[in-house]
């Protein structure tokens, strides 16, 4: 059974940056599409951005477009998400996720399929 762990989360001020990493171990994960979810009280769990398992394609939702950026570094089984000019908004506890998909774009209306695995979650608060 593979496992993920992410890194990185912590208390950031409005228009500061953060690198998020989730690290996959236990089992290849080489095929595997990987994304990053956020999910803020109250609210329901939603797409942040995903990476094709070659890290060829990238794909984000609206409201981080511009400011994260997802990146894969193979060799060393790590996704990463870069957040630039972080708003308050962008409060969550972060989800690292990965799911054999082909088209990374599937990720906007996600259901996990029985290979996905997740990430215990790291908290992102970013205060005023």
């Amino acid at each position: 059974q593979g496992q993920l762990v992410e890194s990185g989360g912590g208390l950031v001020q409005i228009g500061g940056s953060l690198r998020l990493s989730c690290t996959a171990s236990g089992r290849a994960f080489t095929t595997y599409a990987m994304a990053w979810f956020r999910q803020a009280p109250g609210k329901e769990r939603e797409f942040v951005a995903g990476i094709s398992w070659n890290g060829r394609t990238t794909d984000y939702a609206a409201s981080v477009k511009g400011r994260f950026t997802i990146s894969k570094d193979s060799p060393k089984n790590t996704v990463y998400l870069e957040m630039i000019n972080l708003q308050q908004e962008d409060t969550a506890v972060y989800y690292c996720n990965a799911d054999r998909i082909r088209e990374i774009g599937y990720y906007h209306d996600y259901i996990p399929t029985p290979a996905a695995s997740w990430g215990q979650g790291t908290q992102v608060t970013v205060s005023s």
